[in-house]
This record gives C-alpha cells, structure tokens and sequence, in this order.
C-alpha cells in the first residue's frame, strides 16, 4: 500500500478544521439528547440516571487519559521544532503502552466498584448499570487519546478532527438502536434504556480506536522516512522520559480532573440537597433537567471555540520552542479576541430566548427555562477559559488553569451546600438553580485568575474598544432587533418558526456589525482561510 505524507496544517486551518469537527460532534450529540430526552420512558430522570454514572465515569477518564493528547502535542511539537522525529515517535510508543496500563487499572476498578459508587457516592443505584457498560470505555479512549497527541504533535489535526467526528456519530446511531431495542424487549425500561445508551459509548469509542490505529498503520512508512531522517536525537532512559510525559500530562490533566470533579459536585449534592424539600423521585428528575437538558444546551458554543485550545498548544510550545514570542503573542490575542466573539452572542441569545429554545427541542420535557437562563450566563467565561488555558499549556504553566478551577471549585461546593436545601419558593436561588448560579461563580472566578496570571506571563495587548465595547454593541444590536422581531412574528406564524427567524436574523445582524464596526483588523482577517479573498471583497463592496 502507497504511504501517505504526513501533512501540517497552519494554525488557522487547525482551528477551522477542529472547529468543524466539533460542531459536527455537538450536532450529533444533540440529536441523541434530544431523543433520549424526549423519548418515552426516558425523559429527565432517565438523563438523571445516565448523567450521574456518566461523570464518575468522565472522572476516571480524565484521571487516566485526558491530558495525553495535549501533553503530548506539546512535547511531540517541541522535538518536531527541531527535527527530532525519532524521540517524538519513542516517547509515543512510551506513552502508548504507560497509559494503557493505567486505563486498564482503571477500568477494572469502575466494573469492580460499580455498585459501591452508585449506591454511596451517588445515592442513585440505577446507575450502577451505566458505569459497568461504561468501564472499557477507559481503556479505549486512553489508548486512542495517545494516537491522537501523537499527530496534533506533528500539527497533523486532521486525524483528531476526523476521529471524534465519527465516534460521536457511532455513538449517536447506536444510542438509537440500543435503546429502541431494549425498550421493546423491556417494556421502556428507564434503567435498562440509560445503560443501553452509555454502552453505546463504548462501542463507539472501540470502533473510533480501530480508526486511529488503521490510520497509525497506514502512516508508518512516513514515519519511519522522518526517523530515518532525524536530526538532535538524544536517547533516554525509559523511566526519565515516563517521568517526562507524567511531569506534562498530570498538570495538564488537574485542570481536566477538577473540571470532572466540579461535575461530580452536583452529581453528589444535589439530589442529596433537594430530597430535603422533594421526594427523591422528583429531587431525580430535577438533576435531570441540569445535567440532561441545560449542560447539554449550554456547552454547544464549546464546540465552536475549543479548537482556539487545542490548537494553541503545540503551536505556542514551537514557537516558544525557537523563541518566537512574538507568534505566540499574536496568537493567543487573536484567539482570546475570536472566543469573546463565539461567546458573548451565544450566552445573550440563550438569556433571551431559553423557554422558547426548550419548547422546541424538548416538546415533552419543557420545564427548567429558569436554570437554562442562569446556567447560560457561564458560557463567556467558560470559553474564555479554554482559551487561556490552551495559551498557559503552550507556555509551560500547565498547573495554573487546574489551580485556578480548584479555588472556583470550593467556592462552588460551598455554595452548592448552601443553595441547593433551600427551597427555590423560599429563595429564587435555592434548589438546582442555586447550583447553576454556583457554577457561574466557579468559573468567573476561574476565569479572572487564569487571565491575570496570563497577562504577566506575555505582553497581551487587548484594547478595551476592540475586546469589549465593540462586541457589547454588536450583541446589543444583535439581541435588541432580533427579540421584536421574534415578539412580533410569534403572533402571526406561531412560536418555533418565529423563533428559527430570529435566531438566523440575530445571526446575519451580529456578523454585520463585527464587519461594520471593524472589530477584526486586516492582519487578523488575513490569518483566517480565504481572508484575503474576504478583504478584498469586503473593501470591494465598500468602494461600490
């Protein structure tokens, strides 16, 4: 078989690229959130039974896997900077088989522990079902993370883009066809339907490590021509380059792992909270809402700027790796400037519009428009803090985004105690919606830290007009227009197609004012693909 040639994308392409990938991926996953809620027999309280199992599984998933593919794009970038592609490809092979020993154990744990976790940790022994369906999961994804580090390494993040986008329609499709097939041989069965749908995941994550390795072989004759040419190859003991990889991937991971662990906070708190006021049958029900239909909503603009933080990383550490500050610099402005941008819109129209948006995607499962609304207003801070931990990574500071979301973290779990027993007709901000707004907290807080920290470490030139004026006005404008026309329309067509027009109007209104008001300057236009051709176009069609 003819060997493919490894190919390095430029930094906007990557981000482009994965940017694609992950719209495609958070599509996918709200078309399975959105049958599984709406299905009969499933609803909030099956969410409620899926989610809790699968946090405890997202938590010892990140412990054994989640910061291989940027711990490893960083130290894979910074041998490739100079040449060096036989240590990249040795510390790969390293990697591969230390994580797969540690997914292992880890696995084995959760199938092991499965019952002890569901009934004392989270009070909802439904759940032990989805974390036994769940636990080879750990292995898989861990194995496929380090294939994946490995290329983003060689800023060949095609292979990433194009892995997760096919695990998630797998997982999409067989969340589908699992759960239709045991509702008709149990009768909708809630919990067997939840675990059915979580061992869909691990399916589909099999079938997504089948891919990456089948690509592995394919690009090992490309490999194998780079080692041959290496240049700067020091070769190291075992031990010192495990020892390398751990001393990157574990801070990295702490970020990811806190993140987890924040998650796990409500799964743990709030049920145990709310059956203080609620039967546990609703107390379910309502963690269903949070963590089924608002998360799922909430982190959708993720999709669009997480590529900003993958991307990042092995881009700053080789340049930094040759002492191009200046690079760096302008990528992390122009980065923090596009998720500000991504943000700003999508937490104001989440705001503005969050009932209607719950009607329409969830005609059987509408209620929780209240803690949509103060769960959205997380999502400018939550982007902001992709960003600029991408940025810390890429600059060595791996530890400073995992500590600044541990402090976000106790202030949450403090105040997740607090809120969640009160009764939300004693207090607006009691029950689950306390435990939205506690989230809210955490990550503003986590935000603040990370960006002040950053701000010493490199000479950010973020004006004031640009980064923020203009984009308040843009969204203003943009929110202002398109809720009187929706006000307006509803009236006369009806409510879910008024509220389709005036989400594309909001959209066409708020990219005419970016434009209009010039937030992008030439240099940043050009970094984009084609954005040349849209320069020109657009000083074409201002001369006209």
């Amino acid at each position: 078989m003819k060997s493919k040639k490894l190919k390095k994308q430029s930094f906007m392409q990557s981000v482009v690229l994965l940017m694609f990938s992950q719209v495609l991926v958070k599509i996918l996953g709200l078309v399975y959130k959105l049958y599984l809620t709406n299905r009969e027999g499933f609803g909030d309280k099956g969410n409620a039974i899926y989610s809790s199992g699968f946090q405890i599984y997202a938590l010892f998933l990140t412990i054994s896997s989640v910061g291989i593919p940027g711990a490893l794009a960083k130290i894979v970038s910074e041998h490739v900077a100079i040449k060096d592609y036989k240590g990249a490809h040795r510390i790969f092979k390293i990697a591969f088989v230390t994580f797969g020993l540690i997914s292992f154990l880890c696995s084995v744990i959760l199938f092991l522990g499965a019952n002890y976790i569901a009934n004392n940790f989270l009070q909802i022994p439904e759940a032990e079902l989805t974390l036994v369906a769940l636990s080879p999961s750990i292995f898989l994804v861990a194995v496929s993370c380090v294939i994946k580090g490995y290329f983003n390494g060689m800023e060949n993040l095609k292979i990433t883009a194009n892995a997760q986008t096919l695990e998630q329609f797998f997982k999409t499709v067989l969340s589908v066809i699992l759960v239709e097939f045991i509702a008709m041989i149990s009768g909708t069965d809630t919990v067997i339907m939840a675990a059915g749908a979580n061992l869909a995941t691990t399916l589909a994550t099999f079938l997504c490590f089948f891919y990456l390795y089948k690509y592995y072989k394919i690009m090992k004759k490309e490999i194998a021509y780079q080692i041959k040419n290496t240049v700067n190859y020091k070769p190291t003991r075992i031990r010192k380059t495990i020892k390398q990889i751990l001393s990157v991937s574990i801070p990295m991971s702490m970020g990811a792992i806190i993140g987890t662990i924040n998650k796990n906070v409500d799964s743990m708190t709030i049920v145990r909270g709310l059956k203080k006021f609620l039967s546990e049958e609703q107390a379910k029900i309502e963690y269903g809402i949070l963590c089924g239909k608002v998360d799922t909503l909430v982190t959708l603009p993720m999709s669009f700027n997480i590529a900003f933080s993958t991307a990042l990383v092995p881009t700053i550490s080789s340049a930094k790796a040759i002492g191009d500050m200046k690079t760096c610099e302008k990528r992390i402005s122009f980065s923090m400037l596009t998720t500000i941008l991504i943000g700003l819109p999508c937490m104001i129209l989440m705001v503005i519009y969050a009932k209607p948006i719950l009607k329409l995607l969830f005609p059987n499962a509408t209620s929780g428009s209240f803690i949509y609304q103060i769960s959205a207003l997380s999502i400018i801070f939550i982007v902001l803090e992709q960003t600029i931990s991408g940025a810390l990574h890429g600059l060595g500071k791996m530890l400073v985004p995992a500590i600044a979301l541990g402090i976000g973290s106790i202030i949450k779990i403090i105040l997740n105690c607090y809120l969640v027993p009160i009764n939300p007709n004693t207090f607006v901000l009691g029950g689950t919606a306390g435990a939205a707004f506690s989230t809210v907290i955490c990550h503003i807080i986590s935000a603040f830290i990370q960006f002040k920290y950053l701000k010493k470490q490199i000479n950010l030139k973020l004006n004031i007009n640009k980064f923020i004026i203009k984009p308040c006005i843009s969204v203003a404008l943009m929110g202002i227009i398109s809720n009187i026309t929706y006000k307006a329309l509803m009236i006369q067509i009806g409510e879910k197609i008024a509220l389709i027009l005036a989400l594309i109007l909001a959209l066409i209104i708020y990219l005419i004012s970016i434009i209009f008001l010039k937030v992008f300057s030439k240099e940043e236009i050009y970094m984009i693909p084609f954005g040349k051709k849209i320069y020109n176009y657009i000083l074409v069609n201002k001369k006209s």
